[in-house]
């Protein structure tokens, strides 16, 4: 008798859910179609919101860029560019073999993608390494190096950029 009355409330007490809910949507849906000042209301929430959702995105990404910059710098100061022609095309076989071995590793994409960039520094044609690039790193990677490049761009990627001829004096400036 007891399974069978509990069996009972049980039903009873979903029926009552149910048409609670299903009022309410049709009251809603009333509401919706037949008063201007609701709807009103409805469409400056969205806007509010879709515009606190746009202002958390711009947020994120600057602060990511922010990052980026950060981790970018120490990386130089760190481990300044080489100057010289021969010291440069070790360091470039080297960062790209470091690159490729920190891209492989997961939550490393940040440091790879800082190997990447350095090596992309030093080689004498970085547009067509960039292309490589884009086709051989996972995405990820790729937009940290394009932000990079974007912080710091490369001195001679710096035409097509729009920027100065020479970033090395920036690059000393940000080390020192």
């Amino acid at each position: 008798m007891s399974t069978n009355s509990f069996s009972r409330i049980l039903s009873y007490t979903s029926a009552i859910v149910a048409l609670s809910a299903t009022g309410y949507a049709l009251y809603f849906d009333h509401k919706r179609r037949s008063s201007p000042e609701f709807r009103r209301q409805i469409k400056l929430q969205n806007k509010k919101y879709k515009e606190l959702l746009e202002e958390e995105q711009e947020n994120a990404k600057q602060e990511k860029l922010e990052n980026v910059g950060r981790i970018l710098t120490s990386e130089l100061v760190k481990d300044p560019l080489p100057t010289d022609p021969a010291q440069r095309e070790m360091a470039f076989a080297a960062n790209v073999e470091l690159g490729e071995k920190l891209a492989i590793q997961p939550g490393k994409e940040l440091e790879a993608a800082c190997k990447f960039y350095k090596a992309l520094t030093v080689y004498p044609n970085p547009a067509d390494l960039l292309g490589i690039y884009q086709k051989t790193v996972s995405d990820e990677i790729y937009e940290y190096i394009v932000m990079m490049i974007a912080i710091l761009p490369p001195s001679s990627l710096s035409p097509f950029l729009g920027g100065p001829a020479s970033d090395a004096a920036r690059i000393n400036e940000i080390v020192e």
